[in-house]
């Protein structure tokens, strides 16, 4: 796929546009104000593969907490501010990586002057985010409701007020929990700027319904070649997020996963407890330290699609009745009772990864 190449901005020590890889965001649920909560859950988004993550600003307190929170992360931090301008200036004084802003939200002209000057010194980009759920009131009623062109005069409003101060390191984003309004918007969107887009659906829901929402809207977008940077946005733990992400970049070939899981659906072919036998393994690959080189394994229910599968993977294994193969690079290895399939899957597992484990 083709991507349009935007204007690169810098987020901390992350790049976002400009042709590099596509990143991965999330945000913090802690209360910004509790340090040592926000950096644990900071540090577990991290390990599950999050590059940046946001952080609500509600109060001084909250922007105090930013700067040990800011120095301690192991990723860039970016400061989501509403309405009020002096929180967006302590976040700047406190060291964060990225500020989330809509301009025309924070009152006077001379309040937006302020912000550029503080971000400008420090080269801080600013993520304009336009919402469907919280359109202008005069845009709403203009349009009629939230479309897409309303979202989309909303953005280029808050953008034209930071260019006329001569300010450019932007990102934008256009959410709407409506998958077909959210792709709406940012199709017009992608045709009248070069600035970096940041996708997601925003309020998409719990797992069931927001992973559907997320993959669909999000995914549509990119295999277009659209967007830099992504964030799936799930109620509950945004730890829940990331694989979710990883998944949908790996799906379109736009990020290599170390370790991935082929199983059959199951029908009634299958004479193995295949779902049991799926789990266990895949529990057992969500464990795995990095590795140097991709690993594929197998997990197939009959003979009728089950060794075809098996070929293409580093390693599986195909059930029978009561009994199963294992395969090693296509070729099988072993013909085996049901009750020693996982045992012997794992072990072929085990040594793969003492020789490509990352150093």
């Amino acid at each position: 796929m083709q991507r349009k190449r935007t204007q690169p901005v810098q987020v901390g020590s992350v790049t976002v546009g400009g042709g590099t890889p596509i990143v991965i965001q999330s945000m913090t649920n802690t209360d910004t104000r509790d340090i040592k909560s926000t950096l644990a859950q900071i540090h577990n988004l991290a390990e599950a593969g999050c590059e940046i993550v946001r952080l609500a600003v509600l109060d001084g307190e909250a922007a105090k907490a930013l700067k040990e929170i800011s120095a301690l992360s192991p990723l860039p931090v970016i400061a989501d501010i509403h309405f009020d301008y002096r929180l967006a200036l302590q976040a700047v004084e406190q060291g964060i990586h990225g500020l989330r802003l809509n301009p025309g939200n924070i009152g006077a002209r001379w309040k937006v002057q302020e912000v550029v000057r503080a971000v400008r010194e420090r080269q801080i980009p600013i993520r304009i985010g336009v919402n469907a759920g919280s359109l202008e009131k005069e845009l709403l009623e203009k349009y009629g409701g939230p479309t897409a062109a309303g979202m989309v005069e909303s953005a280029l409003g808050h953008i034209r007020l930071l260019e006329e101060e001569g300010y450019d390191k932007l990102k934008v984003s256009l959410k709407a929990s409506s998958v077909p309004l959210m792709l709406e918007a940012y199709r017009k969107i992608h045709e009248v700027i070069d600035y970096p887009l940041h996708l997601g659906v925003t309020e998409a829901g719990t797992i069931r319904s927001g992973v559907v929402k997320s993959a669909i809207g999000i995914g549509t977008l990119l295999a277009e070649g659209i967007g830099d940077t992504i964030r799936v946005s799930l109620t509950g733990d945004p730890v829940r997020e990331i694989p979710v992400a990883l998944e949908i970049l790996h799906v379109l070939g736009l990020r290599q996963r170390s370790v991935e899981l082929i199983s059959c659906p199951t029908c009634g072919r299958t004479q193995v407890d295949l779902a049991d036998l799926a789990e266990k393994v895949e529990e057992r690959l969500s464990q795995l330290p990095p590795l140097d080189k991709p690993l594929k394994v197998a997990v197939m229910g009959c003979v009728v699609n089950g060794p075809g599968e098996a070929r293409e993977a580093d390693y599986g294994i195909a059930g029978g009745k009561g009994m199963g193969l294992l395969f090693r690079k296509g070729e099988i290895v072993a013909r085996l009772p049901e009750e020693e399939l996982l045992a012997a899957l794992l072990q072929e597992i085990e040594e793969y990864v003492r020789g490509h484990q990352k150093l």
